[in-house]
């Protein structure tokens, strides 16, 4: 028997998402899922439109011996054809399943910065994300809903409820942030071991309701490149690159981060911000308002939409909203701003905005429900 939630998330990504239309071209690029159902039922919707589908299934395992094992030929011609593919593509989407999220943690950092650099950067950053209507998620799997502390069960329920959610709706509730957002130039966050100020005077501004990632809700800008000045204490653990790190703290310089640490690996943290000189400016700044989710689970997509959260990423800008700030990294780390996580706020020229991650101004109190 078809799932029914099945149906409804391929609606979502092919209908909401993708807006594909007869005659496009869609690759489906999936990473160890552990049944076939969500990929062949987006091949048939896909096809229903009159859209072209093309499939890619990948292995965390393989890719896990082609980093270790590559040099810079060898990655290189893997990075030229998949770039080459994805060239003729009107939409991607990108699901991610979860065998074992650490799978790539014994890879050489190096090996790490050659895979995004002759790989990754010039398939995705340079083609998908500048030219391709996209949208990733990950599948629900046993070892996500250990990372939730839930039952297997219960996590499905939860992923399927929180990623079919209604994106029109969240839509018009984002719009007033939107608003303030564009006409903000100062942006101060205060909490426990965090004192940061930064300008968004003139950067775009970009609301998230399920148009690229699954689930949604946020919405996003970008500090100008040379603005922040401060210091700011993450407090969700973040996995990147198949290592986790807790308890991540930067130190800006005139936007720079000119000090890096955390609890557990503080070295590697460092090679990271090393990898190129892009890598220790800021790419993004977004405030999670998807009051559905509410605790961190190790997985990016879902934690940075965190309602009462904001993130902070070091990296590459987007296009969308972009200070110039260009990396082969972009990683979305996470401040959790609710009472249980110690509280904090959010200022938007000497006006506060967010107190304990509860927006203050009426016009945004919508985006409060739930929490």
């Amino acid at each position: 028997m078809q799932d029914p939630r099945i149906d409804r998330l391929a609606a979502v990504l092919i209908d909401h998402s993708c807006k594909l239309q007869a005659g496009e071209s869609v690759l489906i690029e999936a990473f160890d899922l552990p049944e076939p159902d969500l990929v062949v039922r987006l091949v048939e919707r896909a096809a229903e439109r009159g859209a072209r589908p093309v499939v890619s299934l990948k292995s965390n395992a393989v890719l896990r011996a082609l980093y270790r094992s590559g040099v810079a030929d060898s990655i290189g011609l893997i990075g030229e054809l998949e770039q080459h593919r994805m060239r003729q593509m009107d939409a991607y989407i990108g699901i991610r399943g979860t065998a074992n999220a650490r799978e790539f943690a014994d890879v050489p950092q190096t090996q790490m910065d050659l895979a995004q650099e002759k790989w990754w950067k010039p398939v995705h950053l340079d083609v998908r994300i500048p030219a391709t209507r996209w949208v990733v998620l990950r599948y629900p799997t046993p070892s996500m809903a250990q990372s939730a502390q839930m039952s297997t069960a219960a996590f499905e329920d939860f992923y399927f409820d929180v990623c079919t959610a209604d994106y029109a709706e969240m839509e018009r509730r984002q719009r007033p942030l939107v608003e303030r957002m564009l006409a903000a130039d100062q942006v101060r966050i205060v909490g426990p071991g965090t004192e940061l100020t930064f300008s968004i005077r003139g950067i775009n501004v970009v609301a998230c309701n399920g148009g690229r990632n699954i689930p949604d809700g946020e919405v996003f800008t970008c500090p100008i490149r040379d603005s922040a000045q401060g210091v700011i204490q993450y407090n969700a653990p973040s996995l990147y690159q198949g290592a986790v790190f807790e308890g991540v703290r930067f130190e800006f310089e005139r936007g720079k981060i000119v000090k890096a640490e955390c609890r557990n690996d503080t070295a590697r943290l460092n090679q990271i911000l090393d990898s190129d000189e892009g890598a220790r400016y800021l790419g993004e700044w977004s405030l999670g308002c998807n009051n559905r989710i509410r605790r961190p689970m190790l997985d990016t997509l879902f934690d940075e939409k965190i309602g009462g959260s904001l993130h902070l990423t070091p990296g590459n800008a987007y296009d969308t909203a972009d200070n110039g700030n260009r990396s082969r990294v972009h990683w979305d780390l996470v401040l959790i701003q609710t009472p249980e996580y110690g509280g904090g706020e959010v200022w938007f020229d000497g006006e506060l905005i967010r107190k304990d991650g509860r927006f203050l101004p009426a016009d945004l109190e919508p985006l409060n429900e739930g929490l």
